[in-house]
């Protein structure tokens, strides 16, 4: 009886912390969808729809999926229940848990009853919700510092505990502990930290970035694709080498970081180049796609129909890749084909998310509300000011790259040094000390060298993930960091050799 009562109290705390967690992740994407969400109410608005008409059209919007949602059930309580749309509207205010959406909705409902201007609103609350946005991008960053420093100093714990497990595993002087019963560093225990708690660590927080972060591209799976083969090739060679006799002079302590090197650059080049032409069409896109709106106001403006006006901007020049795409846009209308089915194609060319809302904000607007001037000139500003956005969040966010390859010479090189200061100081007769070999000092750089370029490679997902918001452009940041850590090992190797008369061989 008591345990059935015991059971039947905690299941409410768990079954509302999986609520709680539910309306958190529902309460960001509305709030990362809602200016976009509010700025197609303010083009239809300003183009003579109504509210409700906005609702219903913001069902078909696959690009805003929480937002979608969120119009089904407002249209479902019109349609099926009977109410009024400004008491949906209410009711739904006072329902949500985000903060920016039901000062939207009450601020409409408001202005409405009270006979206001429902356009002007519209404009000001855009212009309030950029503003939050723009805030809210700042405070990502600076989350994102934090957690990058954070990864920082677990990986200066690391180095720490890469010292201590070199003193220990060539020198005798804590013999004494061995004896008395304490444990000593079993070569098994340094492998489990090296490879398997100090990555899982490293994915621990690329799970936390991956919270934090969000990227712009949407639907990216080519790099994954394109890893799969290499890294079957990889897994194949790599088990060969264990088990084959013939290719076991790759193991030895001179060859194996090559080997490993190697590896991870062969599974992580075939997706970098996938993702940096899939990077490099989308990037000029998100710059480009703003002028583009720019030029199809101004046209709009001096009388030119929408179609002839998105026809006129696509014939600039100076938008890099973007510009196979507007080609493409163009010879579509020119043989009639609909806004509604261009944007179906343009859907496969490009996959950043501003770049395809704002086309599909265009097209809403130019099919339902005829594309005014005044209203493309709404959506042109403000996609300039979300360019802005996103080119301060980059600007900001790119220094933590460099410190990553600072990261990597760091460890690469004070590994080596203590590894070798240790050797030439276990050389000389001290109390407590005994030589050590030079084939045991060789062992133990081949293993932690193995340990910093597997670290490097994961910790080059961290910054991709950080810096551009995607997983995919950590292959990128992975390939130069293994490069950069092998170099500065092999160079640390052979300069301190030379200084302590250790050449490797």
């Amino acid at each position: 009886m008591v345990k059935t009562l015991q059971m039947q109290i905690k299941k409410p705390k768990i079954f509302g912390w999986l609520v709680n967690l539910y309306t958190k992740e529902d309460t960001g994407e509305i709030n990362h969808e809602l200016p976009f969400a509010a700025l197609l109410f303010t083009l239809l608005a300003a183009s003579g729809v109504t509210i409700y008409e906005s609702w219903k059209k913001l069902c078909s919007i696959d690009l805003l999926p929480t937002s979608k949602k969120e119009a089904r059930e407002i249209v479902r309580q019109v349609e099926v229940l009977g109410y009024d749309p400004l008491t949906v509207m209410y009711k739904r205010a006072e329902k949500t848990k985000s903060k920016n959406y039901r000062e939207f909705l009450l601020g409409y409902v408001s202005t409405v009853r009270s006979g206001g201007n429902v356009v002007n609103y519209l404009k000001s609350k855009l212009r309030s919700i950029f503003e939050v946005q723009s805030a809210a991008a700042i405070r990502s960053i600076e989350r994102l510092s934090t957690l990058v420093e954070a990864y920082a100093v677990m990986l200066i714990v690391t180095l720490c505990s890469y010292i201590l497990f070199i003193v220990f595993a060539t020198t005798s002087v804590f013999e004494p502990m061995k004896m008395s019963g304490t444990p000593g560093m079993d070569p098994t225990i340094i492998c489990f930290l090296i490879f398997f708690v100090t990555p899982l660590i490293s994915i621990v927080f690329m799970i936390i970035a991956h919270a934090e972060r969000k990227s712009n591209l949407i639907g990216v799976k080519q790099p994954y694709y394109a890893a799969i083969l290499p890294l079957i090739i990889v897994s194949s060679a790599i088990a060969a080498i264990a088990y084959l006799p013939p290719l076991q002079f790759l193991k030895s302590a001179q060859t194996f970081p090559l080997v490993v090197t190697i590896c991870l650059l062969a599974i992580s080049i075939p997706p970098t180049i996938v993702y940096m032409k899939i990077a490099k069409a989308n990037y000029e896109a998100e710059t480009s796609m703003p002028n583009f709106l720019r030029d199809v106001t101004e046209a709009r403006k001096i009388g030119l129909s929408p179609e002839k006006s998105i026809i006129h901007a696509t014939k600039r020049t100076g938008y890099g890749k973007f510009s196979e795409t507007l080609n493409l846009i163009r010879s579509q209308m020119e043989w009639g084909v609909s806004l509604r089915k261009i944007f179906v194609n343009i859907k496969h060319k490009i996959q950043t998310w501003p770049v395809l809302v704002n086309f599909l904000i265009l097209v809403e607007t130019i099919k339902i509300g005829g594309g005014s001037a005044a209203a493309l000139e709404i959506l042109t500003d403000y996609s300039e000011k979300q360019k802005d956005i996103e080119a301060n969040k980059k600007s900001l966010l790119r220094p933590y790259v460099i410190l990553a390859f600072v990261w990597s010479v760091l460890i690469a090189l004070t590994t080596t040094m203590v590894a070798m200061t240790v050797y030439a100081l276990t050389q000389i007769s001290l109390p407590g000390s005994a030589a050590m070999p030079l084939e045991a000092m060789q062992n133990q750089i081949n293993l932690f060298s193995t340990g910093i370029i597997l670290q490097c490679w994961l910790s080059g997902f961290f910054v991709g993930k950080v810096n551009e918001g995607t997983f995919a452009a950590g292959f990128k940041y992975s390939a130069m960091l293994v490069i950069t850590a092998y170099v500065s090992l092999v160079l640390s190797q052979n300069f301190l050799g030379g200084m302590y008369g250790v050449i490797p061989s």
